[in-house]
């Protein structure tokens, strides 16, 4: 599973021009499920989500999602899963089926959930258009094993 985490002041999600989601301040993480994920992976990144501290305290990241009472927008992303490759096209043969990459990703979901983070959802498998208003930047890119 690859993950890439952003620290936003807010973020929003539209689909055909239909309000989906929003965060305040918070996190969008961008999750892609790779061929041969296992709920192994969504259990160790939703840890990740919630302990990655990433929120400045004193001048210094010392702080968590929980610590500052943030929300996360959690979309999924199958080009998060691509082949390093010699040529200009990406190869996404690296990426989950969809059905098994869904379930992961609605695992990941509820894991958040079950650790008391606030999490909203973008839609699977949609053309989805985000709007976020990134914080620092902070970007962060974790693959998870």
């Amino acid at each position: 599973m690859r993950l890439v985490i952003q620290r936003v002041k807010s973020a929003s999600l539209s689909v055909d021009g239909k309000s989906i989601s929003e965060i305040g301040f918070g996190l969008m993480v961008f999750a892609g499920v790779c061929e041969g994920d296992t709920m192994q992976q969504v259990t160790k990144a939703a840890n990740k989500i919630s302990t990655i501290r990433i929120f400045e305290e004193d001048e210094k990241m010392n702080k968590n999602i929980h610590d500052v009472d943030g929300e996360v927008l959690l979309i999924s992303n199958f080009t998060l899963c691509t082949k390093d490759t010699s040529g200009a096209r990406p190869d996404f043969t690296l990426s989950a089926d969809r059905e098994t990459a869904k379930s992961l990703y609605l695992a990941l979901a509820d894991e958040l959930d079950k650790l008391g983070v606030k999490v909203k959802l973008g839609v699977f498998g949609a053309d989805m258009q985000i709007n976020s208003h990134l914080d620092g930047p902070i970007t962060i890119y974790k693959e998870i094993k």
